[in-house]
């Protein structure tokens, strides 16, 4: 998969709208690793929830153009813009829909779902700041994960029978810190699987992805 370039976007840019760093890398690598599986799984509606500047899903679109439908969400209208950008940058075809998680989709429609959540561990006091319209220069939404910096993470994860197609993929971005041993036990529960797919130790982070697909009956 190509990294997309993202050199239109500046500095004014990234003051609304979280700069593409080693989390985001590490998805894009843990993707291009997975490639012939989601090749054969021939998805037809891939999501990135959260896209940000749109690296992640423009470099889906590019090499999933002819079979999919690329849509991003974000409760940020700064980062719909970007992730816009980044696409017709790059010419690719991506949707993008400002809303919270995947609200406006239609239940179990997603075939390819990607998550990099907010996933530091903050205090619940940071966290009341998003009762704040998520817009301009809170970009607190984009790293505040709250109590085990899950309190998103845990939202998405109680509706995502309700999300994903019947086989549907989802890849999450987690934090050492995150607990990822109690995320692949819950989803065990709700009959997902879940397994470490691909880690990585940057200074000061140990950050995993987490592959989940349902447990097949």
């Amino acid at each position: 998969m190509e990294t997309p370039h993202t050199e239109h976007l500046t500095s004014e840019d990234y003051e609304f709208v979280y700069e593409p760093a080693e989390d985001s890398f590490l998805l894009l690598d843990a993707l291009e690793k997975d490639l012939q599986f989601l090749e054969e799984q021939q998805p037809h509606l891939c999501v990135e929830i959260g896209s940000g500047s749109g690296v992640i899903i423009t470099a889906l679109s590019k090499k999933f153009s002819n079979s999919a439908l690329c849509l991003a969400t974000d409760i940020n209208p700064r980062a719909c813009k970007a992730t816009k950008s980044t696409a017709l940058k790059n010419h690719a075809q991506v949707e993008c829909l400002n809303c919270n998680l995947t609200q406006p989709l239609r239940k179990r429609s997603v075939d390819l779902l990607v998550f990099n959540p907010p996933y530091v561990v903050t205090s619940d006091e940071e966290m009341q700041l998003q009762n704040i319209a998520a817009t301009e220069r809170n970009l607190v939404y984009s790293w505040a994960g709250g109590q085990d910096g899950r309190r998103v993470t845990d939202i998405l994860l109680k509706q995502l029978d309700d999300i994903l197609s019947p086989n549907g993929v989802l890849y999450l971005l987690l934090l050492r810190e995150n607990k990822p041993e109690e995320i692949i036990n819950y989803l065990t529960k709700l009959r997902f699987k879940a397994v470490k797919f691909m880690e990585r130790r940057i200074p000061g982070e140990h950050l995993y992805i987490l592959k989940v697909t349902r447990v097949s009956t």
